[in-house]
């Protein structure tokens, strides 16, 4: 953690943190996850090392992107740098909108569902399987850019299924 400023808390879990940050050594932002080790079932931190592995393994413009992983011996954490997307997430954007009785124009909702269509094909065609898609995990870019994100309780079927 020593290379990184945590700026802002961006949001929390039941086992995870997720800080808005910025690497010493580049000057970029990125957003840190901090996954609570010690607080897991053996299961759960299968989860989180499942994540780190996928994560690593992905590269598509529709995938938040990883970019390093480490553990945190102070706070037992699992730490995971990924892409930071400045224009938060889709669920906040809609509960805006909702306040503000605004509309969103069909264009950007289109573009928004074929972006997700994209992130998700990239991870079938690996086999991966997200199984968490919801508003909260889809992160938008200032630049009009989709992106999944949380691939937490993702699994890769082997053998062409799944067993859960």
């Amino acid at each position: 953690m020593g290379d990184f400023v945590v700026a802002s808390k961006l949001g929390s879990g039941a086992f995870s943190e997720v800080f808005k940050c910025v690497r010493k050594s580049d000057g970029k932002t990125y957003a840190l996850k901090k996954v609570k080790m010690q607080k897991l079932s053996a299961k759960e931190k299968e989860n989180a090392l499942n994540e780190v592995r996928i994560l690593a393994s992905l590269n598509h413009p529709n995938i938040a992107g990883y970019k390093e992983a480490f553990f945190e011996d102070s706070t037992l954490c699992l730490c995971i740098v990924m892409e930071y997307c400045d224009n938060g997430d889709l669920q906040t954007k809609i509960n805006n909108a909702k306040k503000t009785s605004r509309f969103t124009k069909e264009a950007d909702v289109w573009s928004i569902f074929y972006q997700m269509v994209l992130g998700l094909k990239s991870l079938h065609d690996k086999k991966i399987i997200h199984r968490d898609i919801k508003c909260a995990n889809v992160f938008l870019t200032k630049d009009g850019m989709v992106k999944l994100g949380d691939l937490n309780v993702s699994k890769i079927a082997k053998a062409g299924i799944l067993k859960t």
